[in-house]
Protein backbone atom coordinates (compact mmCIF):
# COMPACT_ATOMS: atom_id res chain seq x y z
CA UNK A 1 0.00 0.00 0.00
CA UNK A 2 1.25 3.86 -1.00
CA UNK A 3 1.81 6.03 1.67
CA UNK A 4 1.40 9.51 1.25
CA UNK A 5 2.75 12.64 3.63
CA UNK A 6 -0.08 13.64 5.83
CA UNK A 7 -0.52 17.28 6.91
CA UNK A 8 -0.41 19.45 10.64
CA UNK A 9 -3.25 21.65 11.43
CA UNK A 10 -5.36 22.87 14.67
CA UNK A 11 -8.58 22.46 15.45
CA UNK A 12 -10.76 25.20 15.64
CA UNK A 13 -14.41 23.83 16.87
CA UNK A 14 -17.36 21.94 15.95
CA UNK A 15 -19.78 22.81 13.82
CA UNK A 16 -22.74 21.99 11.81
CA UNK A 17 -22.84 21.26 7.85
CA UNK A 18 -25.79 21.56 6.19
CA UNK A 19 -26.36 19.43 2.73
CA UNK A 20 -28.22 20.21 -0.31
CA UNK A 21 -31.19 18.49 1.02
CA UNK A 22 -31.25 20.81 4.29
CA UNK A 23 -29.81 17.99 6.19
CA UNK A 24 -27.29 18.61 9.00
CA UNK A 25 -23.86 16.92 9.63
CA UNK A 26 -21.92 17.07 12.88
CA UNK A 27 -18.51 18.41 12.02
CA UNK A 28 -15.07 19.92 13.57
CA UNK A 29 -13.05 22.64 11.66
CA UNK A 30 -9.55 22.64 11.22
CA UNK A 31 -6.86 24.89 9.65
CA UNK A 32 -3.91 24.03 7.97
CA UNK A 33 -1.17 25.76 8.55
CA UNK A 34 1.40 25.56 5.63
CA UNK A 35 3.56 22.55 5.68
CA UNK A 36 7.15 22.94 4.25
CA UNK A 37 9.50 20.07 3.80
CA UNK A 38 12.51 20.11 5.84
CA UNK A 39 13.68 16.42 5.77
CA UNK A 40 13.27 13.57 4.38
CA UNK A 41 14.56 9.95 4.87
CA UNK A 42 15.28 7.29 2.41
CA UNK A 43 15.67 3.26 3.14
CA UNK A 44 18.73 3.10 1.64
CA UNK A 45 20.19 5.36 4.41
CA UNK A 46 18.19 5.62 7.14
CA UNK A 47 16.16 1.79 6.83
CA UNK A 48 13.06 3.54 5.92
CA UNK A 49 11.41 6.70 4.06
CA UNK A 50 9.51 9.22 5.91
CA UNK A 51 9.43 13.02 5.45
CA UNK A 52 9.73 15.44 8.08
CA UNK A 53 7.87 18.43 8.16
CA UNK A 54 7.45 21.92 9.38
CA UNK A 55 4.75 24.28 10.45
CA UNK A 56 3.41 27.18 12.83
CA UNK A 57 5.61 29.57 13.28
CA UNK A 58 6.69 30.42 16.62
CA UNK A 59 7.11 33.33 19.35
CA UNK A 60 10.34 32.27 21.02
CA UNK A 61 13.11 34.13 20.42
CA UNK A 62 15.88 33.13 17.36
CA UNK A 63 18.64 32.48 20.00
CA UNK A 64 15.88 30.03 22.94
CA UNK A 65 15.94 27.62 19.45
CA UNK A 66 18.78 25.21 19.61
CA UNK A 67 21.20 25.44 17.06
CA UNK A 68 20.69 22.24 14.77
CA UNK A 69 16.90 23.35 14.10
CA UNK A 70 17.88 26.90 13.42
CA UNK A 71 20.78 25.81 10.73
CA UNK A 72 18.24 23.57 9.58
CA UNK A 73 15.04 26.35 8.63
CA UNK A 74 18.08 28.81 7.55
CA UNK A 75 19.53 26.75 5.53
CA UNK A 76 15.93 26.70 3.54
CA UNK A 77 15.07 30.12 4.06
CA UNK A 78 12.02 30.27 6.06
CA UNK A 79 11.10 31.57 9.81
CA UNK A 80 11.66 29.20 12.73
CA UNK A 81 8.51 26.62 12.93
CA UNK A 82 7.25 25.46 15.94
CA UNK A 83 6.16 21.90 15.21
CA UNK A 84 8.03 19.34 13.10
CA UNK A 85 6.52 15.87 12.43
CA UNK A 86 7.37 12.94 10.71
CA UNK A 87 5.32 11.06 8.48
CA UNK A 88 6.19 7.56 7.19
CA UNK A 89 6.01 7.85 3.41
CA UNK A 90 6.38 5.55 0.38
CA UNK A 91 10.10 5.75 -1.03
CA UNK A 92 8.55 6.90 -4.60
CA UNK A 93 6.34 9.63 -2.77
CA UNK A 94 8.75 11.50 -0.98
CA UNK A 95 8.04 15.17 -2.31
CA UNK A 96 10.83 17.57 -2.85
CA UNK A 97 13.19 19.50 -0.06
CA UNK A 98 11.26 22.78 0.63
CA UNK A 99 8.08 22.28 -1.24
CA UNK A 100 4.95 23.30 0.09
CA UNK A 101 2.21 21.19 0.70
CA UNK A 102 -1.60 22.87 1.18
CA UNK A 103 -5.34 21.46 1.59
CA UNK A 104 -5.60 20.59 -1.61
CA UNK A 105 -2.89 17.49 -0.93
CA UNK A 106 -6.67 16.13 -0.21
CA UNK A 107 -9.86 15.22 -2.01
CA UNK A 108 -13.57 15.84 -0.88
CA UNK A 109 -15.13 12.62 0.28
CA UNK A 110 -12.47 11.09 1.26
CA UNK A 111 -11.66 9.24 4.12
CA UNK A 112 -8.48 10.22 6.89
CA UNK A 113 -7.04 9.53 10.21
CA UNK A 114 -6.71 11.88 12.62
CA UNK A 115 -4.20 12.14 15.84
CA UNK A 116 -4.45 14.60 18.86
CA UNK A 117 -4.20 14.70 22.35
CA UNK A 118 -7.27 14.15 24.07
CA UNK A 119 -9.16 16.70 26.42
CA UNK A 120 -7.70 15.94 30.00
CA UNK A 121 -10.37 15.20 32.61
CA UNK A 122 -8.16 15.19 35.59
CA UNK A 123 -8.13 12.22 38.57
CA UNK A 124 -11.63 10.28 37.59
CA UNK A 125 -13.15 7.55 39.23
CA UNK A 126 -14.13 4.14 37.36
CA UNK A 127 -17.58 4.71 36.87
CA UNK A 128 -16.66 8.05 35.04
CA UNK A 129 -13.07 6.28 33.68
CA UNK A 130 -14.07 2.85 32.37
CA UNK A 131 -17.33 3.08 32.60
CA UNK A 132 -18.37 0.63 35.75
CA UNK A 133 -22.00 0.03 37.09
CA UNK A 134 -20.89 0.78 40.66
CA UNK A 135 -21.78 -1.25 43.51
CA UNK A 136 -25.91 -1.33 44.60
CA UNK A 137 -27.67 0.78 46.05
CA UNK A 138 -28.88 -1.12 49.07
CA UNK A 139 -28.30 -4.33 50.71
CA UNK A 140 -25.66 -3.75 53.18
CA UNK A 141 -23.82 -1.77 50.70
CA UNK A 142 -22.13 1.73 52.80
CA UNK A 143 -20.07 4.92 51.60
CA UNK A 144 -18.86 2.39 48.63
CA UNK A 145 -21.26 2.91 46.12
CA UNK A 146 -19.06 4.21 43.14
CA UNK A 147 -15.91 2.24 44.14
CA UNK A 148 -14.56 -0.52 42.08
CA UNK A 149 -14.55 -2.99 44.17
CA UNK A 150 -12.28 -5.72 44.45
CA UNK A 151 -8.92 -5.66 42.53
CA UNK A 152 -7.02 -8.95 43.31
CA UNK A 153 -7.59 -12.46 43.38
CA UNK A 154 -6.59 -14.26 46.27
CA UNK A 155 -2.89 -15.71 48.14
CA UNK A 156 -1.97 -16.74 44.29
CA UNK A 157 -1.14 -14.22 42.54
CA UNK A 158 -1.28 -12.34 45.49
CA UNK A 159 -1.19 -9.05 43.43
CA UNK A 160 -2.85 -6.47 41.13
CA UNK A 161 -2.50 -7.23 37.98
CA UNK A 162 -0.74 -4.18 35.82
CA UNK A 163 -3.35 -2.63 33.53
CA UNK A 164 -6.42 -3.01 36.05
CA UNK A 165 -9.47 -0.90 35.52
CA UNK A 166 -9.10 1.38 38.42
CA UNK A 167 -9.54 5.41 39.19
CA UNK A 168 -6.46 7.58 37.46
CA UNK A 169 -6.10 10.56 35.48
CA UNK A 170 -8.54 10.78 32.89
CA UNK A 171 -7.46 11.89 29.07
CA UNK A 172 -4.53 13.90 27.57
CA UNK A 173 -3.41 10.98 25.60
CA UNK A 174 -2.71 10.89 22.30
CA UNK A 175 -5.91 9.36 20.46
CA UNK A 176 -6.33 8.59 17.04
CA UNK A 177 -9.68 8.25 15.05
CA UNK A 178 -10.21 6.37 12.09
CA UNK A 179 -12.09 6.79 9.12
CA UNK A 180 -13.15 10.06 9.22
CA UNK A 181 -14.94 11.27 5.77
CA UNK A 182 -13.72 14.49 4.69
CA UNK A 183 -17.11 16.93 4.09
CA UNK A 184 -15.35 20.16 2.53
CA UNK A 185 -12.05 21.64 1.91
CA UNK A 186 -11.71 25.66 1.96
CA UNK A 187 -8.76 26.43 -0.24
CA UNK A 188 -8.86 29.82 -0.08
CA UNK A 189 -8.94 29.71 4.45
CA UNK A 190 -6.64 26.68 4.37
CA UNK A 191 -9.74 24.53 5.90
CA UNK A 192 -10.68 21.06 6.05
CA UNK A 193 -14.37 20.21 7.23
CA UNK A 194 -14.21 16.78 8.48
CA UNK A 195 -17.49 14.68 9.49
CA UNK A 196 -17.71 13.88 13.16
CA UNK A 197 -15.15 14.62 16.13
CA UNK A 198 -11.36 15.40 16.45
CA UNK A 199 -9.84 14.37 19.25
CA UNK A 200 -8.57 17.88 21.44
CA UNK A 201 -9.55 21.07 22.83
CA UNK A 202 -9.87 24.16 20.54
CA UNK A 203 -6.92 25.28 19.18
CA UNK A 204 -4.68 22.02 19.68
CA UNK A 205 -2.56 20.46 17.42
CA UNK A 206 -3.84 17.83 15.24
CA UNK A 207 -1.75 15.55 12.70
CA UNK A 208 -3.83 14.47 9.60
CA UNK A 209 -3.13 12.08 6.94
CA UNK A 210 -5.06 9.00 4.79
CA UNK A 211 -7.34 6.78 6.12
CA UNK A 212 -5.34 3.14 6.41
CA UNK A 213 -8.38 1.33 6.51
CA UNK A 214 -10.08 3.27 3.38
CA UNK A 215 -6.89 4.67 1.41
CA UNK A 216 -8.29 4.98 -1.79
CA UNK A 217 -4.65 6.55 -3.28
CA UNK A 218 -3.35 2.96 -3.14
CA UNK A 219 -5.73 2.70 -5.77
CA UNK A 220 -4.37 5.57 -7.94
CA UNK A 221 -0.65 5.23 -7.48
Amino acid sequence: MKNRAGLIGLKIGNSSYFNEDGSSVPVTIVRVEDCIVVGTKNKEKDGYSSVQLASINTSKDINKINKPQRKLFASLNIEPKKVVKEFRVSEELIPELGSLLKVNQFKKNQYLDVTGISSGKGFAGVMKRHNFGGLRASHGVSVSHRSHGSTGQNQDPGRVFKGKKMAGHMGSKQVTKQNLKLIEIDEDNNLLIIKGSVPGKKNSLVFIKDAVKKNIWKKIY
